[in-house]
């Protein structure tokens, strides 16, 4: 059996058969050469920020210009008649920002956002000033990373998968008292225009944005102390965003005082005001001037936007709570309300329809009016006339 995207190639002069692999494939396999040294550079003791900065640039690029390969989806730019620009004798293909407003149409994804805050450091960056950058910088890099390997397994499957070589470590801000205040000290020798592109650039987020893990990952270590159990890791997590404010509070003061909190917890199961798919369909399409339905537009939309998880997945409740949730109860999932409001935001009319699933949408047929009934009777009259 062929693996996915390969073609024989049968050559009467030839000693072995040739495989070609489609064009796609070669920009995913160079997207990811850039992943991985970027990640060398990082972890490398005498790496180069810059150089972690410009790779991951580079491996988004080839990332989205081979979904767009793949999917047979436009990517390059055209003069006023429509005729592709040519430099150097090849199509000018589009920059990353251009590939991310493709990919991403909401302008607030967070992982949009996140990238596009490294396009504009890619552009300022000064090889002095690396170490300070670094370390303001190191939770959105992290995120940077993760927010690739989540895009590219979403999109082209976990063979594609460079989780086992991608040992991007944990950034450590400081692990005494004394080292926060250095690092404090550090990140405040950052150029003045370099700190102000920053705070320019999420002046205009929003709050949630600048909350949310893929825009800047960040966590707390507390150290564990008391008996040691066969299940404790060396780290355990607690994402504060999956607490309520009272254990955000204890979380925030054990951190300074050492208290120890190790909880695993999971997103809420609860069917509470929630919507089967079918609900969400039919609300959906009494939002939107065209067919609106479950296997050929809803899947494909939790799929795209990272929803939830397939089905049959390890850790089903993986979901983003704010429009679907896993119920343990009946294994299935169900969708909130600010799902069927993003579904109408992203194809709610014929132009984002069309943007989004890159084909025209069959536009709905009005039903005629019944000629034997009045149009002055009621419904409910209608229905006691005889037939």
């Amino acid at each position: 059996m062929l693996p996915t995207g390969a073609r024989v190639i049968l050559d009467p002069n030839a000693k072995e058969v040739i495989m070609a692999w489609p064009l796609w494939r070669h920009m995913l396999r160079e997207s990811q050469r850039h992943a991985l040294r970027a990640v060398d550079e990082w972890n490398s003791s005498n790496g180069n920020y810059s150089d972690f900065i410009g790779h991951m640039h580079k491996a988004w690029l080839y990332l989205l210009h081979a979904e767009f390969r793949r999917d047979k989806l436009p990517f390059h730019y055209t003069d006023d008649v429509g005729q592709p620009k040519i430099i150097d004798g090849e199509s000018q293909a589009w920059g990353l920002e251009d590939c991310l407003k493709k990919r991403y149409s909401d302008a607030n994804d967070p992982v949009r956002r996140n990238v596009e805050l490294f396009v504009k450091l890619r552009n300022k960056i000064e090889h002095r000033y690396e170490r300070e950058l670094k370390i303001a910088t190191g939770g959105k890099a992290q995120a940077l990373v993760i927010n690739y390997e989540q895009e590219m397994t979403a999109k082209f499957g976990e063979v594609y998968s460079l989780a086992d070589q991608l040992r991007f470590p944990i950034f450590l801000r400081a692990l005494s008292a004394e080292g926060v205040g250095e690092l404090r000290e550090i990140s405040k020798r950052l150029p003045r225009r370099t700190r102000d592109l920053v705070a320019r650039y999420e002046s205009d987020l929003d709050r949630v944005v600048l909350e949310d893990l893929r825009y800047d990952y960040r966590i707390r270590l507390v150290p564990m102390v008391g008996p040691k159990s066969d299940a404790d890791l060396a780290v355990n997590f607690v994402r504060l965003d999956e607490l309520t404010e009272d254990e955000r509070k204890v979380m925030v003061d054990a951190g300074r005082s050492g208290t120890v909190i190790v909880r695993d917890r999971q997103v809420e199961v609860t069917d509470k005001d929630k919507l089967r798919p079918m609900q969400v369909v039919r609300l959906v399409e009494g939002q939107v001037p065209f067919e609106f339905t479950l296997y050929g537009h809803h899947t494909e939309m939790w799929r795209r936007l990272g929803v939830r998880p397939p089905n049959g997945a390890a850790k089903p409740w993986e979901t983003d709570p704010r429009y679907c949730v896993y119920s343990e109860a009946f294994g299935a999932y169900v969708y909130t309300t600010a799902w069927v409001k993003r579904i109408v935001k992203e194809i709610g009319t014929v132009e984002k329809y069309r943007a989004f699933f890159g084909r025209e949408p069959r536009m709905k047929v009005s039903q005629l009016p019944n000629r034997n009934v009045s149009p002055s009777i009621t419904g409910s009259e209608a229905r006691k006339l005889p037939a």
